[in-house]
């Protein structure tokens, strides 16, 4: 592991972080998950406001910190804590909009893979197109969790966009072709996670639907995604 600590991101130590990383977009999403769902939580990181936390659950050690929005913004965070601080596994938990008629809000989506119209694949300079997936022992665990949960649940494939207010006819196509939902970091997250040898996975909650117009408030957002976050505590 290189020694490039602390980073112009992470003022940190890699033995400030547990192995597994929670990663919610919103700064706030990372202090509600260790204020109110781990124990014993302290802060390890807060520059530029991305607040990194490490505490407890069930008595196992677990992080969680804040990935900003967009697949250049955790592609910095996530590649500096797969290749600098020693994290093995990131869980990408965040909102997501629902492509598919039997989606519903508060749903939750696996990503398995996770297409993309973003640039950020080509920094890769692969001779070919790359397919970013999860890490299967990671989707299985979340598989069987939420079936013994009894949590609502969809898995497959995952478009992650660098538009939020995409043309509907972008969005009709990638339903076309089977997509679950679209959200903005997973793809980063997954090639991340391949380039460094390391595991990832998005689990998602549906917060709106691209098509029917149903949404969720900001409030509702950053305080109703329990199970979400349950599941991802339990796979940590």
């Amino acid at each position: 592991m290189s020694k490039n600590y602390p980073t112009p991101h992470i003022n940190a130590i890699p033995s400030d972080f547990a192995n597994t990383v929670l990663m919610p977009g919103d700064p706030k999403r990372a202090e509600f998950i260790a204020k109110e769902f781990m124990s014993n939580s302290v802060l390890v990181n807060d520059v530029r406001g991305i607040q990194g936390y490490t505490g407890e659950y069930n008595g196992k050690r677990v992080s969680v910190m804040a990935s900003g929005m967009g697949m250049p913004s955790i592609g910095i965070y996530s590649y500096e804590l797969f290749n600098f601080f020693g994290v093995e596994n990131i869980i990408r938990v965040g909102s997501a909009g629902a492509m598919q008629d039997n989606m519903k809000l508060g749903d939750l989506v696996f990503g398995m893979g996770a297409s993309t119209d973003s640039n950020y694949i080509k920094s890769l300079d692969l001779p070919g197109s790359y397919a970013p997936i999860a890490s299967y022992s990671l989707l299985k665990k979340a598989v069987d969790t939420a079936e013994a949960k009894g949590f609502c649940y969809h898995a497959g494939q995952i478009v992650s966009t660098d538009v939020f207010y995409s043309r509907a006819d972008v969005n009709t196509r990638w339903a076309e072709m089977g997509v679950l939902a679209v959200e903005m970091e997973a793809a980063a997250l997954y090639a991340n996670a391949a380039k460094a040898g390391k595991k990832a996975l998005a689990v998602l909650t549906v917060s709106d639907h691209v098509f029917t117009g149903e949404s969720m408030s900001a409030e509702q957002r950053q305080t109703s995604f329990a199970d979400m976050i349950t599941l991802a505590l339990e796979i940590a």
